[in-house]
């Protein structure tokens, strides 16, 4: 009289199998959001855009970042967020020890021997970073803006 009827096992075994599913589901969701890549192209645009020789550092929540002379993509668990450049191009100072000193303030003649050095550096950072693939990122985005002599750019390190 208080017995199951039988249809209950094909009730019990669809509940249990889409318990499992739920829960695979959950447990495959991303930890974290994407990485805000348009406010990192902002911070770049701001100093880019100066008609003056400025800096400024953005907070990078990533693990891995792609710089471009025109635009930029952020990378974490998975998602990934991408944003273009308004002042372009930039130049990626990745891979760069001297350029990497410059963009991190210090100033371009103590960093190269001449003008043209500095030139060649800047020529051939933007033409490795077209073809730019992934690499860690640091905390901060690092931009820097400034002119030495007729040459005016734009250095981006992260």
């Amino acid at each position: 009289m208080f017995d199951a009827p039988p249809d209950v096992w094909y009730t019990w075994v669809a509940v249990a199998v889409a318990s499992v599913a739920v829960a695979g589901v959950a447990t495959d969701l991303p930890t974290r959001p994407a990485p805000d890549a348009s406010a990192a192209a902002d911070t770049v645009d701001a100093v880019a855009g100066s008609s003056y020789p400025s800096s400024a550092e953005h907070p990078l929540d990533a693990d891995r970042v792609r710089l471009r002379p025109h635009r930029l993509a952020l990378r974490t668990d998975g998602e990934t967020s991408h944003a273009t450049f308004a002042f372009g191009p930039v130049v990626p100072v990745g891979g760069d020890d001297a350029l990497t000193r410059v963009a991190r303030g210090v100033p371009p003649g103590r960093a190269f021997d001449s003008l043209a050095a500095f030139r060649e550096a800047v020529e051939a950072a933007r033409e490795r970073a077209a073809d730019a693939d992934w690499r860690p990122a640091d905390d901060q985005l690092v931009v820097r803006h400034l002119e030495w002599g007729e040459l005016d750019v734009t250095l981006v390190d992260a």
